[in-house]
């Protein structure tokens, strides 16, 4: 039958009258059609066969979770122990305990059992979690939550709070590299695209997660408490959100930008704007937690290093599991630096890979405690009074997690550099010009990369990523500020500011001329 008449003889194709009314208003994405083709003839039975719902209309897809009964081990636990504890320690805690500290008042870390998880070997999850990338499943659709029996493996997917968080896209450099670094192999991991704009979403659906279970639990929870120069604050109000539960956002005065401030009022926190900066607010809001039944959402808490480590997890399933040379990560509180050396530890420990990239942590030049003592050979740690920096989300002068910090770059034979105010915005600016649209605390990270290639630590072959944190949009008037050349003693030696012409065909037409000419030029 020729092509023509079988289009024709279609029920889609034939008149109205000749329509099955069965079957006229079914949406096409229901409806697919069998055809067979006998070997003797060649003719083809076109019977539609109509697919049913991919699960009943009034099922969600957590009682689709539950109807499907998930044959995945789930034999694995974790709990709290101190942080880099000697080997004969036997102090730790339930996760469903609420604890920040150590008796001795250290940090603690969640510790898997380790010798559970290997029991399967690295290719078991390797598969695992790439057959659950961009999947609804719930919770699999995450790109936490997919490597949950790494992350919160006791924690019943009915009490997860999550908006699908991670996944975020490993943009490609390209021109950035080509023209600024000699670089062919330069990536940036965009964490900025996530629900609220940033990283901190990673950590906090971890978190959040597991306070929704306290609370079914009757655990004495009534809300959650942070403080925050602007992403925590976001994060915690939009999954507390999302989960009913009240959240309590300790902010420095004027001290944030009002795309980030928006966010947490918008979601229905209860926002308290301190005279004070972030370390300021930090010790507030640990009084305050110590007093009352206020779970506490800084990164002192190890809740959020869980979720945070996802990422380093899914740089290695974009690269096919194979390991980057360098990974770059811009450096505040400093859990974030620590995280990436989790997740990549983790999957060497697991088989999945045979080693780990070299981290680098990129911090402020006017917030820089952590390089001063990674300049002094690791010596005393002294914290520093914080100054202004445009790169605000990291505008810490006494990071909580120091110890986690130093603890990775030592273990991932890391480098610490520093950005001046003039460096990173700069960089920010030049990165913009090549087709990113990043923050201020990616251009610390971008100008540790230019250090470090100039120097000749970075060779122009090295697979390099740079983690971007948060999204361009919520330091807009940052970048207004330096297009605007309105800096006070700033070059701003990249500004683009728009060009004032009357409205009149020959005054654009020079203008164009004149700029069509200078582009010619530099080609």
């Amino acid at each position: 039958m020729a092509a023509s008449s079988l289009l024709r003889s279609s029920p889609f194709f034939s008149s109205p009258q000749q329509r099955n009314p069965r079957t006229i208003n079914n949406s096409p994405r229901f409806l697919t059609v069998k055809a067979t083709i006998s070997s003797s003839d060649k003719s083809v039975d076109t019977t539609p066969v109509i697919k049913s719902h991919r699960r009943p209309a009034d099922e969600n897809i957590r009682q689709e979770a539950h109807r499907r009964c998930s044959s995945e081990p789930n034999n694995f636990s974790a709990k709290y122990v101190p942080f880099n504890a000697d080997p004969g320690c036997t102090e730790s805690y339930s996760l469903d305990e609420i604890v920040y500290r150590s008796r001795s008042g250290g940090l603690l870390d969640v510790q898997h059992d380790m010798e559970a998880l290997k029991e399967f070997d690295g290719n078991y999850w390797k598969n695992l979690f790439d057959g659950r990338i961009g999947k609804t499943n719930w919770p699999y659709g995450s790109g936490v939550w997919s490597k949950k029996e790494w992350v919160l493996p006791e924690i019943d997917s009915d009490d997860i709070v999550s908006a699908f968080e991670g996944n975020s896209n490993m943009f490609w450099a390209e021109r950035y590299g080509k023209q600024h670094l000699g670089m062919n192999d330069l990536w940036v991991k965009h964490c900025g695209i996530s629900h609220t704009g940033s990283f901190k979403d990673l950590g906090m659906t971890v978190l959040v997660s597991q306070v929704n279970r306290l609370r079914k639990m009757n655990r004495p929870v009534v809300g959650v408490g942070c403080a925050s120069t602007g992403d925590t604050s976001a994060a915690l109000s939009a999954y507390c959100a999302s989960a009913g539960i009240p959240s309590i956002v300790f902010l420095p005065a004027n001290k944030i930008s009002m795309a980030q401030l928006v966010q947490p009022i918008a979601n229905g926190a209860f926002v308290l704007s301190l005279d004070t900066d972030f370390d300021g607010c930090m010790q507030l809001v640990r009084e305050v937690t110590s007093e009352l039944p206020i779970y506490l959402a800084n990164s002192l808490n190890s809740l959020r290093i869980e979720g945070q480590k996802t990422a380093a997890i899914e740089i290695l399933q974009q690269f096919d599991w194979e390991v980057p040379d360098w990974v770059i990560v811009p450096g505040g509180n400093l859990g974030n630096i620590y995280a990436f050396y989790k997740g990549f530890h983790m999957c060497k420990e697991l088989g999945l890979v045979d080693r780990i990239p070299r981290l680098v942590c990129a911090q402020a030049a006017n917030a820089n405690p952590l390089y001063l003592h990674y300049k002094s050979g690791w010596t005393d740690f002294s914290p520093v009074k914080a100054k202004t920096t445009f790169a605000s989300a990291i505008q810490i002068g006494d990071p909580v997690s120091i110890d986690r910090a130093v603890y990775a770059l030592q273990n991932s034979n890391g480098i610490v550099e520093e950005a001046t105010e003039e460096e990173l915005m700069d960089a920010m600016a030049q990165a913009d010009s090549t087709g990113m649209f990043i923050c201020p605390h990616t251009g610390v990270a971008l100008t540790a990369l230019d250090k470090l290639r100039n120097s000749g630590v970075i060779r122009p072959t090295d697979r390099t990523v740079v983690v971007s944190t948060a999204h361009g949009l919520k330091f807009t008037q940052s970048k207004i500020d330096y297009h605007s050349k309105a800096i006070p003693e700033m070059a701003c030696r990249l500004a683009n500011p728009p060009v004032n012409v009357k409205a009149d065909f020959g005054s654009v037409m020079d203008v164009l001329k004149k700029y069509l000419l200078s582009k010619e030029s530099k080609n």
